[in-house]
């Protein structure tokens, strides 16, 4: 059997790990394919140039484009400048979008 998923990109602030994880097991247990950042924790010996953060930004803008929705790990209402340009990314592509706290979705526009 090979099911028609939806697939969900989740867009917030990687200090959230937790949730991201807590999300990430939720949607998949709904029938979800879930995409998320490439890691949370700094890795031993990586430096964040300004080449690697664009690099890591843009691929997930291109994961944001694989997918049908994106959901916003938006705890407390916290959205940073990242994650702000990945909703607006999204909102540019058609793509729908959910908010973990949705009584703060537009808080922080």
């Amino acid at each position: 059997m090979i099911g028609n998923y939806k697939i969900i990109t989740l867009c917030g602030s990687v200090k959230f790990k937790k949730d991201f994880l807590k999300q990430q097991e939720k949607l998949s247990l709904e029938g979800n394919i879930v995409l998320t950042p490439v890691f949370f924790d700094n890795t031993e010996n990586l430096v964040y140039t300004d080449e690697l953060k664009q690099l890591l930004d843009d691929m997930h803008k291109r994961k944001i484009d694989l997918a049908d929705e994106i959901f916003v790990i938006n705890k407390g209402g916290y959205i940073g400048s990242s994650t702000r340009s990945e909703i607006e990314y999204a909102l540019k592509t058609g793509k729908k979008i959910n908010y973990l706290e949705p009584e703060y979705e537009n808080l922080n526009k």
